[in-house]
C-alpha cells in the first residue's frame, strides 16, 4: 500500500513524497505526472558505488521506459565524497554531457549522495531540476525532504550549501532490506529526534512500535517514515531556510553529534549514534536550563535503548568537545546554541554559557568511566 505527503512550502512549488514497496519500479512514470519535469529529457542519475550495483539498473529502466534519456555517475560511497572536490567533478562531468535547463537530476542513495546531488543541482546553470530517491533510512525520513544540500569542509559538515527543494520524493521501502543493523538503528535515531520534538501523540505512538520498527515490520516501517515527513514538512513550511528559528529544532542532538562524529573520525559513530548521545545529553543539560523532568530524560533513554540506540562507550576531553561545537553553523555571538526540550513536543532555542557546557561535558565523561 503506497503512502503520499504533499509538502507545500510557501513561495515553492508543492511536491509529493511517495512511500511504498517497490516505488522505484513507477519512478519515470511518477516523473512524467510532474508538470515541471513532464517536458524533460535527459536524466542524470547520481549515485555511490555502494548503491549503483543494488539499484542503478532498475531506476535506469524505469527512466528510459518513460522517454527519458538517461545517464549516470557513480561517485565514491562514503561521507569523503560530500565535497568540493566531488560537487566540481559533478559539475564538469555535466557539462561534458551537454546537460542543458531542463535536465533532471535523480540522486539515487542514501544522506550523502542527495546531499552532493542535490548540490550540483541547484547551482548548475544556475538551478536544474531535482528528484530524490532515498535508499536509506536516514534519507527517508529526514534529508531527502526540506531541501538542505551541502558538501563538508575540513573544518566542518555542510559549511557550504544552498536550500533545493526537490520536485519529487520516491521512497521506495524495499531498498531498506539491504540495510546493516548500522544504518538502520543510524536512521531510527532521526525518527526518535522528530518523536520527541513533534508530539506526546507520535513519541508514544514510536514508544508502543519501537519493537516492531527495529524488527523491520513493513507496515511499521511505513508509518514511521509518513509520521517523520509530515513532521519534517511541516516544520519546513513555516522556516523554508532556518531563518525564523524553528527548523532549528531539528538540529536536536546534533550539537554534540556533530562534535563526536569529528573527536571520534567520521566513521566510527554513524550519524544516527552519534546524534542519539546528543539528544540524551541535550535533555540532561535541559533538565538544568528548562525543567525537564527526570521522567522525561529517562523515557527518552528508554525509546532509544528500545531502538537499539546504546549509549556510546567513548568520550573525549570536555575542551575539545567545547573548542568544535564553538565552530558549530548555530553559534551565535561566541555562544553555543542548544535545542532544549521542555517535554514531548515543547522545546526553546538557547544560547549556553561555556561554563555549563563544560560542567555537563565532564558529567558526561564521568559516566563513561573516563
Amino acid at each position: 500500500m503506497a503512502t503520499k505527503v504533499i509538502v507545500n512550502i510557501p513561495g515553492e512549488e508543492a511536491y509529493d513524497v511517495r512511500i511504498a514497496a517497490n516505488a522505484l519500479e513507477g519512478l519515470g512514470a511518477r516523473m512524467r505526472s510532474v508538470e515541471t519535469l513532464s517536458q524533460g529529457e535527459g536524466v542524470l542519475i547520481v549515485t555511490d558505488s555502494n548503491v549503483a550495483p543494488l539499484y542503478r539498473d532498475q531506476a535506469k529502466a524505469s527512466l528510459a521506459a518513460s522517454g527519458f534519456r538517461v545517464r549516470d555517475i557513480v561517485v565514491p560511497a562514503g561521507e569523503e565524497a560530500k565535497s568540493l572536490a566531488v560537487a566540481g567533478e559533478l559539475w564538469e562531468a555535466m557539462a561534458q554531457l551537454s546537460l542543458g535547463r531542463d535536465c533532471v537530476v535523480v540522486a539515487l542513495g542514501g544522506g550523502v549522495v542527495g546531499d552532493l546531488a542535490g548540490f550540483a543541482a541547484s547551482t548548475y546553470l544556475r538551478g536544474v531540476s531535482l528528484v530524490q530517491v532515498p535508499t536509506t533510512l536516514l534519507s527517508m525520513v529526514d534529508s531527502s525532504v526540506g531541501g538542505k544540500t551541502g558538501v563538508n569542509l575540513a573544518a566542518g559538515k555542510n559549511l557550504v550549501g544552498t536550500f533545493k527543494q526537490p520536485s519529487f520524493v520516491c521512497a521506495d521501502t524495499t531498498t531498506l532490506a539491504t540495510l546493516s543493523e548500522r544504518e538502520w538503528v543510524c536512521g531510527c535515531a532521526e525518527i526518535a529526534k522528530s518523536a520527541v520534538i513533534d508530539s506526546d501523540e507520535f513519541f508514544f505512538w514510536l514508544i508502543e512500535a519501537a519493537a516492531a520498527l527495529a524488527s523491520r515490520d513493513e507496515e511499521t516501517v511505513a508509518e514511521a517514515v509518513a509520521r517523520s515527513v509530515v513532521f519534517k514538512a511541516d516544520v519546513v513550511a513555516q522556516d523554508k531556510t532556518e531563518s525564523r528559528g524553528v527548523r532549528e529544532c531539528l538540529n536536536y542532538g546534533h550539537t554534540l553529534g556533530h562534535a563526536i562524529e569529528a573527536l571520534a573520525g567520521y566513521g566510527m559513530f554513524s550519524h544516527g549514534a552519534a546524534v542519539a548521545e546528543g539528544m540524551r545529553f541535550a535533555a540532561r543539560l535541559s533538565a538544568q536550563l528548562t525543567g525537564a523532568s527526570a521522567d522525561f530524560v529517562a523515557a527518552q533513554d528508554d525509546l532509544l535503548d528500545a531502538l537499539g540506540l546504546r549509549s556510546l562507550d567513548w568520550s573525549a576531553a570536555p575542551e575539545d568537545m567545547l573548542a568544535f561545537m564553538k565552530r558549530d553553523k548555530k553559534v551565535r555571538q561566541g555562544k553555543v546554541r542548544f535545542v532544549l526540550p521542555r517535554d514531548v513536543g515543547s522545546w526553546e532555542l538557547a544560547d549556553v554559557d561555556d561554563a555549563v557546557i563544560l560542567e555537563h561535558l565532564e558529567a558526561w565523561q564521568r559516566s563513561k568511566g573516563a
